[in-house]
């Protein structure tokens, strides 16, 4: 970038730049071109304004990780380094189509990046899948992270459940489910979350994944995570553990796969240690090599599990053997993945769940660059790889948008954004109502203070507030209002 041609028009304001969505990819692409060297260099001034339609920032990171990852949670850190400067504003609970369209976005800005993430459950296209008690990952998710707009009730009535799939997010919702409450409170969870998980009828927690262990798609942090999970057995099957060429060649050239196969491995040969002493109050079943094919159902709800043993091919995939497995559960939670929601206004690939680009440049339905539209994230190259990953992400569409310089119309409208939303009665929330709700949350947590627990005294940090509402008590426009 260090021959980048800056346009005389921005030689004497900043690029102006609107990012849809504050999650990790949003604030990593802000990073991103506030780090570049044509803005490092004083070369070129920058100006971001980052949208969200929650009151809140950091998006996954608040409401996609399990309240129980503080070392993840840890990258808001990162996160809020990037918003607490001048160059940006956030502007909470403002929703692209609904309180601003994107032709009035990109009036106002010389670029538009589009960072919203896939945020509901990928498809399960099998027999029962609509059945009470069949319910998605995702909004089990968004229900224990109290995101404001879930249910604040959620039915755990279930002793015997399933989780279909083999990433980070089944084995979240897998060791929410069977992990006992009262370890939670050392997390932000709010009350009335602990208290159903506190009532929670679940003995049997089974997850279900269609290849073998060397295939599995979590990592390593999050199996360990599962052994951290007190008065719970993890109980594995001696007939799961099949491997083929394929396995061994990523065994031996994958560290990852070599470490969570041993941990597995090593796991299994506890097991008959762990038989001969008095067990758990609960389990946590893994499974391989089994693909789902109907979820059982009597009088409208799950009964039941009916599954097929598979085999692998020799490549790492997979065959079906014609062997089923049933299993009675009372609820099943579908974990096979992400997709991405249509954006108003941009054209969308609904068999991949992504917005068509190419780099991040946003295309037309004839395949044409939308001048002055980018996307990043998983809503540019759908819902794989890990939250880190989203950088390179913002990188190369940050690097595209800064070689489209010359090519960028200029903004047509002079009105700020704040000036918009607030005649439309637009109730936004900026960084400083963040802060204060940050505190807030602190404040919560310190009131509650020291709490016993079955497995000792917890000591609350803080507690996450529910309630859009309340978020928005610290809202810039409701101040303005009070101050007329």
């Amino acid at each position: 970038m260090s021959e980048l041609s800056i346009p005389e028009h921005l030689s004497n304001r900043a690029l102006r730049v609107a990012i849809v969505g504050a999650g990790p990819a949003g604030i990593y692409a802000a990073d991103m071109l506030a780090k570049s060297e044509a803005v490092s260099s004083g070369a070129l001034q920058l100006k971001i304004d980052l949208f969200d339609e929650l009151p809140t920032p950091f998006g996954l990171i608040r409401y996609g990780v399990s309240p129980d990852h503080p070392r993840i949670k840890g990258i808001i850190t990162a996160l809020h380094k990037v918003l607490n400067n001048d160059w940006i504003d956030f502007y909470g609970n403002v929703g692209l189509g609904r309180d601003v369209s994107l032709e009035e976005l990109k009036a106002r800005y010389d670029a538009v990046i589009i960072s919203t993430g896939a945020q509901k459950d990928a498809d399960l296209n099998i027999p029962g899948v609509d059945l009470e008690g069949s319910y998605g990952g995702a909004d089990f998710v968004s229900w224990y992270d109290a995101h404001p707009d879930a249910d604040r009730h959620w039915d755990l009535s279930a002793r015997e459940v399933a989780v279909i799939g083999n990433g980070n997010v089944a084995l979240d919702v897998a060791r929410i489910l069977s992990k006992h409450a009262d370890q939670l409170l050392e997390t932000e969870i709010p009350e009335h979350i602990y208290r159903l998980l506190n009532d929670s009828a679940v003995t049997d927690v089974h997850v279900f994944g269609r290849r073998g262990p060397a295939q599995v798609k979590f990592t390593p942090l999050e199996l360990r995570e599962l052994s951290h999970s007190k008065d719970v057995d993890i109980v594995l099957y001696p007939e799961d553990f099949e491997f083929d060429a394929a396995s061994d060649e990523a065994m031996k050239s994958n560290n990852q796969t070599k470490t969570m196969v041993s941990t597995l491995t090593n796991w299994l040969i506890e097991q008959e240690e762990r038989e001969e002493a008095p067990s758990a109050s609960r389990r946590l079943h893994l499974h391989f090599l089994q693909s789902p094919v109907e979820i059982l159902g009597e009088d409208g709800k799950v009964c039941g599990l009916k599954m097929e043993r598979n085999e692998l091919d020799g490549t790492g995939n997979v065959r079906g053997t014609g062997e089923f497995v049933h299993y009675p559960v009372q609820a099943v939670y579908r974990a096979v993945g992400y997709f991405g929601s249509a954006v108003d206004g941009i054209e969308y690939d609904g068999a991949a769940g992504v917005l068509p680009n190419e780099g991040g440049r946003v295309l037309d339905a004839d395949g044409r660059h939308v001048s002055g539209l980018y996307a990043t994230g998983w809503i540019k190259r759908g819902p794989v790889g890990l939250i880190g990953h989203t950088k390179g992400d913002a990188l190369e569409t940050i690097t595209h948008l800064l070689s489209d310089l010359d090519t960028l119309a200029e903004p047509a409208v002079d009105q700020p954004i704040a000036e918009l939303l607030a005649d439309r009665g637009v109730d936004f929330a900026d960084w400083q109502g963040w802060l204060e709700l940050d505190q807030q949350e602190k404040q919560l947590g310190a009131d509650a203070g020291t709490v016993a627990t079955r497995f000792g005294e917890v000591t609350r940090d803080r507690i996450k507030v529910v309630s859009r509402q309340e978020m928005l008590e610290h809202s810039r426009a409701k101040k303005l209002a009070e101050s007329l």
